[in-house]
This record gives C-alpha cells, structure tokens and sequence, in this order.
C-alpha cells in the first residue's frame, strides 16, 4: 500500500468513526458573550424575578435565550442595563413552563415597533405544544398570537447546528433517573395520560476553542443526562463552562455529591448558577469541584460571561 493510499485511509476510518459516534466536524467560535436578562438575584439595576432568560452574542449574531416569567421583566431589564434586543431575531425556549415564556408576547410587541422581523424565528424542542391535563400549557395560546404575527416556531427532534459553532441539542434522553421535575404533571396522548417529563427541554452548546459552553434554562432532562447527550451526539471536548438553571435547588447532598464527580468528569471549571440551580447546591458543587469565588457563582440580573474575561458576577453574587 503507498503512502497516499495509506494517508486516504487513514482519514476515511477517522470521518467514519467520527460519523459513527455521532461526532460533528468543529466550528469554534472567535466571540461569544451570555448576559443574564432573568434571574432570582438582581445588583443596582434590573428586578429579580421566578425565571429565567440571558442574551446570548456569537460571532456577530443574537440568540434570546427563553423570556422570564412576567410579560415586562425581560424588557424593562434590557432597557436599564443597555442590552439593545431590536436586533434579535432568534429566540431559544428550552421548554414551556410560564417563567421561561412569559415575556415572549410583550417582547415581540415591543421590539418589531423599530424591526419587523424581531423575535421572528423561535426554536422550540418536539413536544412542547403538547397539551397537558388539568393545567394550561401557556404557549399555546401564545403561538397562535405570534403565527398571526408572521413569527415562525420551528421545532426540533435532534440535535442541530443553528450557527456554525452554535448547537440545539434538540430533546434529550434521560440515561440517569435524575428526575428533574415535580412528577405531577401530565400529558394528554392518544393512549391516556402520561407522566409530564418535560420531554421538550433542550439547551443550547457553544463550542469554544476552551471547550464547550452550555447554557441551559431548567435542565428538566438532568444537567448530566445533557453533558451524556452532548458527548454522543455533539462532540467530545470538555464542557468547560455551564450557564443558567440547573434545577438542583431540591437536589439531595448525595445527588449533589454523584453530579459533581460527573462534571468533573466532563471537565468543567465554570459555573453560573442562576434560577432553579439553588444557592445552596451552587456552592456545594463549587466545594466539590474546588472552584474558586470567581469561577463558580450565584448568577444575577446584569452579570456576565465572555471568552475574553470568563465570567463577571454582579456584586452580589461575587
């Protein structure tokens, strides 16, 4: 066999192997930047609420990661913290609860007043329209306002790239009973009533030349089953930072103890922990990890993470 042939061969069992374990070429972005809009915690401006929402900024581009939980609390926080959101096209929803949608109509209402197209492209997992029994599900009434509206809700099964370098992981099998709901709800089928796992929840992947940044709105799926889902169908660099809630807030110090050895596992060296994460579980990871004040942090309205200065806590929750 010559050289050539060899080297060809080479690089055929290497995209094979890569396609096999469901591996995707690398597209490491150059920029990126997460702004907390939503969060429990808030600094000097900007109101606490419920709920979650963050702005993400990649190479250029805008996502609006969900809205938070009141119709005005995304916007008014933007405006007091300059973050301009008329530009934003792209809106993310990791899963349907209220306090990740409820600022969705106000937004769109307020923003396409300078751009028609803001918040006109919304990325939603497969299942979330679903409707559930004895409890509203609160988006759809909301989608029908917005396809009124000309806004598209685009729905996924799988993981996909929606940028280059920028990755939807789509829903998520749940490989560990992690069990990051109330276990109350359920969903109406053709069958009956099945248990409401949040089957839609999903989170977004930045791939970095540092590792991987996920930022997630709930992690109903289990914050360990999504690192499991990005290492298989994604890529298998470090996840190197982990941004937004991860609902650990009633987790059990065994539970807390089990999910630390897996990020360490996973490589993980930076933590926000906004929302559902819970103060306590936050610096219970932070101890496990032996993170330091500036690397594992309570997230708050205003604060911030870049590739350029990592991540920038709001005084209080330095």
């Amino acid at each position: 066999m010559t050289l050539k042939k060899y080297q060809t061969l080479i690089i055929l069992i290497t995209l094979n192997s890569a396609l096999l374990m469901g591996q995707q070429e690398r597209k490491p972005v150059s920029t990126l930047k997460v702004t907390t809009l939503s969060t429990m915690l808030a600094n000097t401006k900007g109101i606490g609420e419920w709920g979650y929402a963050a702005l993400i900024e990649v190479d250029g581009k805008k996502i609006l990661f969900d809205t938070g939980a009141r119709p005005e609390t995304v916007l008014n926080n933007a405006r007091e913290l300059g973050v301009d959101l008329s530009d934003v096209e792209d809106v993310f929803l990791s899963h349907n609860h209220w306090d990740h949608t409820g600022g969705l109509l106000t937004l769109r209402e307020a923003l396409k007043k300078s751009n028609p197209n803001a918040l006109s492209r919304i990325h939603v997992g497969e299942g979330i329209f679903s409707k559930r029994v004895n409890s509203d599900n609160p988006l759809l009434a909301t989608k029908e306002a917005l396809e009124k509206d000309n806004v598209e809700f685009i729905v996924y099964s799988g993981q996909r790239e929606l940028f280059p370098g920028v990755w939807i992981t789509g829903p998520i099998k749940r490989i560990h009973d992690e069990r990051n709901w109330s276990g109350n709800g359920k969903i109406e089928t053709e069958e009956g009533a099945i248990e409401d796992t949040i089957p839609e929840d999903q989170s977004l992947v930045i791939d970095t030349a540092n590792g991987y940044v996920l930022i997630s709105g709930c992690g109903h799926a289990g914050l360990v089953n999504t690192l499991e889902h990005i290492h298989t169908n994604i890529g298998a660099e470090e996840v190197s930072t982990i941004i937004g809630g991860f609902h650990l807030v009633q987790a059990s110090d065994k539970q807390l103890s089990w999910t630390a050895g897996k990020l360490k596992d996973f490589g993980v060296s930076k933590i926000m922990g906004s929302h559902c994460t819970g103060i306590n579980a936050l610096y219970s990871l932070k101890e496990s990890l032996g993170l330091n004040r500036g690397d594992a942090v309570v997230g708050s309205v205003g604060d911030s993470f870049s590739l350029e200065t990592g991540i920038k806590a709001g005084i209080i929750a330095r």
